[in-house]
């Protein structure tokens, strides 16, 4: 699913997927080059009172950061936060995320955890922070934290509230503990892990190749069967 050019390269003009459900600001955000990077999709929400819990928690952490807010979700942030974060934030409405996550820079993703923005972090090397909020995404944060070990999972409060302090925890177990390095090997070694399924001979190349072959000799048995009409 990732494009070529992030993974094998073997597609020169293989840069993206071709849609946008909304349009990138792209010579903006690559510009900002941040250290954290928080989105959540082009379909998850948070209430205000946790939008407001986050954007504090980012302010907290004292890190440079990226965050993608959809038009539609700007009027939950907190009062004179844009303006009390300028000097470290930068909050616009959309961004070629694979071109973000590719950027050295790029230290932590907080996430919702959705199997795309999950994949691409994966297949980038990108660490983690993981705020799941429905369906798939707490079972692909608890790959994340627990069996590939990427990232940490945010904790809630008893009202269902990541706070500002938990937040500010995640960012810095990520990028400053202990565990940072570990976390960081991980992720690593996870990006090799992609690059190689796609590569020659790799397990995603066989698995296609193999598809493709058995489409191709049903379809050529079904025509020696049933021949198409004129």
């Amino acid at each position: 699913m990732i494009p070529s050019m992030f993974l094998d390269k073997w597609l020169g003009d293989d840069k993206d997927y071709g849609l946008n459900l909304f349009k990138p600001n792209s010579d903006v955000c690559m510009k900002w080059l941040p250290v954290v990077y928080v989105s959540f999709g082009s379909l998850a929400t948070v209430g205000e009172e946790q939008m407001a819990e986050l954007a504090w928690g980012l302010k907290r952490s004292n890190r440079c950061f990226l965050w993608i807010i959809r038009e539609s979700e700007k009027s939950k942030l907190p009062r004179d936060f844009v303006k009390e974060t300028s000097d470290i934030g930068l909050i616009i409405k959309w961004c070629p995320q694979l071109q973000v996550l590719a950027h050295k820079s790029v230290g932590c993703f907080i996430t919702h955890c959705g199997w795309n923005s999950t994949l691409e972090a994966l297949s980038l090397g990108v660490p983690m922070v993981a705020m799941p909020q429905w369906i798939d995404q707490p079972t692909n944060a608890k790959y994340i934290t627990d069996v590939w070990h990427v990232g940490v999972r945010v904790n809630v409060n008893e009202k269902g509230i990541v706070t500002k302090e938990e937040v500010e925890r995640c960012i810095r177990e990520v990028l400053e503990s202990e565990r940072s390095n570990a976390i960081r090997g991980s992720s690593d070694k996870l990006k090799r892990i992609a690059k190689m399924a796609v590569d020659v001979g790799g397990s995603s190349n066989k698995n296609i190749e193999e598809f493709v072959t058995e489409v191709a000799c049903k379809s050529q048995r079904y025509h020696r069967v049933r021949p198409l009409l004129p």
